[in-house]
């Protein structure tokens, strides 16, 4: 167990190891265009939604 410190009364404070940090990239072209297509349909299951509940009530 990797602690860094102990009180006086016998507390050990332990903390958790940080994960090494790795940096995102650009997506490319066909990715931001697949963003794009899922965005659209989200949009549009999410108005549909809306519109059905205008309808039903």
């Amino acid at each position: 167990m990797y602690t860094t410190t102990q009180t006086d009364n016998g507390v050990i404070n332990n903390y958790a190891r940080e994960p090494k940090m790795t940096y995102a990239s650009m997506p490319d072209f066909y990715q931001q265009r697949r963003y794009l297509k899922q965005g659209a349909i989200a949009a549009l299951f999410v108005s549909l939604v809306v519109f059905m509940s205008f309808l039903v009530s």
